[in-house]
């Protein structure tokens, strides 16, 4: 997202409606903003602890790995939103790491990770993300726990990779069709901030990042009968765009309730007292949920 702007209100809602994290929305220039090569799964160096940097598809990819697995237990994937490096999560990844393996990293473009060297789309990304569970968790299976844009990525990722992903939570993810609902919650005869906000987002939805991510809207496939557990926030924070507000709460909530077609076994709740950044707002809320669904996970494995 286009983070520079004269109104305090785009300038605030502007750099998560969409999911895009924070950074650089102090007046930072975008070029210092932390936003927003295909990789197959082969045998190689066992999995890694502590931070590092691996190689996937020809970048350097910063990654961090921290707790030991339950005896075949699944990996925890942390993945983040756009403008966040992964030391955001290291409080929630700490945490979880008392009883389970879990591992954060940079994507491309984001962090002290490689940028791209051209635009990528969502698949690219699925391919850098294959490539890190290859290393990060060797054989064993994976729970995707995702914030906003890190959220959308873990939605799509999923129903392709049944083998491995074993459980979703997502908080506050950005939608599937966010381009479509925010032409429709905010016309292109909007003025002031809602004009100055969709503008931004649908910039950054073209690959006007520095993750150079181009991201269109998609259909939810689904990832069959995984647990999964879709947070959404408590706060109506996106009720304070002027004159679109409440359009801009309805899609986001109708949004939410969408990624419940992820799985037969999907729940939708709301963390109260929460903005955008849940796993911040109520680290309660986020751990319980992730906790719950590696629990599901692995009861699931020992029916098989």
């Amino acid at each position: 997202m286009l983070c520079r702007t004269k109104s305090s209100v785009a300038a605030v809602l502007g750099c998560v409606v969409l999911g895009v994290g924070a950074a650089g929305c102090d007046g930072e220039e975008l070029e210092n903003w932390d936003p927003l090569a295909s990789a197959t799964r082969t045998a190689g160096p066992a999995p890694i602890s502590g931070p590092g940097k691996i190689t996937v598809g020809g970048r350097s990819v910063n990654v961090s790995c921290s707790g030991d697995p339950e005896e075949d237990g699944p990996v925890v994937i942390l993945l983040l939103g756009a403008g966040d490096g992964l030391g955001k999560m290291a409080a929630l990844q700490r945490t979880l790491s008392e009883h389970d393996r879990v591992c954060s990293y940079d994507r491309p473009g984001s962090g002290v990770s490689d940028r791209p060297q051209g635009p990528q789309d969502l698949s690219g990304v699925g391919d850098t993300l294959t490539g890190v569970i290859g290393r990060v968790a060797g054989d064993r299976p994976v729970v995707l726990a995702g914030h906003s844009l890190g959220g959308l990525i873990a939605a799509r990722y999923a129903p392709g990779h049944r083998d491995r992903v074993k459980g979703l939570v997502l908080m506050d993810a950005t939608l599937s069709t966010m381009v479509e609902d925010i032409t429709k919650a905010i016309p292109a005869s909007a003025t002031g901030p809602a004009a100055e906000l969709r503008a931004q987002n649908l910039a950054v939805f073209k690959g006007e990042n520095p993750e150079r991510l181009v991201i269109s809207d998609g259909k939810v496939r689904s990832a069959g009968n995984i647990p999964v557990e879709v947070i959404q926030h408590g706060k109506r924070y996106l009720a304070a765009v002027p004159g679109y507000g409440p359009r801009l709460e309805k899609a986001w909530a109708a949004g939410q309730r969408g990624w419940l077609a992820l799985s037969g076994a999907a729940t939708l709740s709301t963390a109260a007292g929460s903005g955008h950044y849940i796993y911040l707002d109520r680290p309660d809320v986020a751990v319980q949920a992730v906790e719950r669904v590696i629990a599901q996970a692995a009861r699931r494995a020992d029916g098989e």
